[in-house]
């Protein structure tokens, strides 16, 4: 009878554990950040490789969004007669939400894979062991750098992500649902408030830092060879989406809390 109970408990211990596990591996790549050596050439690799090569998918995905979310709002309201509230709802719902949200899993999927990718691949090729040889911090070298530039480079996604995702909408508005240009935009300009895209950018610097530091230690901790680092991408894209989704809600609970 104590089976069930036992492995139960054994879960609940092994996953306190990984917690605390990434806990520590966070806070020991954020010290980093804070003495010197500071590889700047790594930082703006990082940097390129997540805002600049990101901002395609990034870019396609909100203003896809915006439209289809222009005609959800309009057939919605349409019953109520309530059709001027489209162009509100949709600034609303993408500077809040879907802007950052949506930003933070493309990346997740492209950035996150990514680095698990690269990181346990020198893993299990030893080529972390080699730098540590070498005198060269692996955190440091490794995941310093790729933390910073997800904290930097998701808000300006979401930047990028606000302003199409906003132009989707008034596309469709303006062309298939027949508001005003003028109207549309003093209705968007009217209704937004600085709160509704500071909170999306907040959202989106914590997503950043997650999706990097998932991907570093994934990576870090892979092992088995190519199986496992297979594992370990896997891993960093799943954790990292489903932190954010967890997030978006326990930052929307304390932007929003009334």
């Amino acid at each position: 009878m104590l089976n069930p109970l036992a492995a139960v408990g054994r879960g609940v211990i092994g996953g306190c554990r990984s917690v605390g596990a990434v806990a520590l591996f966070a806070l020991a790549g954020v010290s980093h950040l804070l003495r010197p050596p500071f590889y700047g050439r790594l930082f703006l690799r990082h940097l390129a490789e997540i805002a600049y090569f990101s901002l395609p998918v990034v870019a396609l995905t909100a203003v896809f969004t915006g439209m289809v979310l222009a005609l959800q709002s309009y057939t919605g309201f349409a019953r109520f007669n309530a059709e001027g509230a489209v162009a509100n709802v949709v600034v609303l719902s993408i500077t809040r939400e879907l802007g950052p949200v949506l930003a933070g899993l493309m990346v997740a999927g492209r950035i996150g894979a990514a680095f698990a990718a690269e990181i346990g691949t020198m893993r299990v090729t030893d080529q972390i062991d080699a730098l540590t040889t070498l005198s060269t911090n692996p955190m440091k070298y490794l995941v310093a750098p790729r933390l910073l530039a997800g904290v930097v480079a998701l808000p300006f996604l979401v930047v990028v992500a606000d302003i199409l995702g906003v132009m989707g909408g008034w596309l469709i508005g303006t062309t298939q649902l027949g508001f005003g240009s003028a109207a549309y935009l003093k209705a968007t300009m009217d209704f937004l408030q600085v709160s509704d895209v500071v909170s999306g950018l907040v959202k989106a610097a914590v997503f950043g830092f997650v999706i990097t530091l998932m991907g570093c230690w994934c990576g870090y901790h892979s092992r088995g060879g190519a199986q496992g680092v297979g594992a370990a991408t896997t891993a960093a894209v799943v954790s990292s989406s489903i932190l954010i989704l967890a997030l978006d809600y326990l930052l929307t609970a304390m932007f929003f809390a009334t």
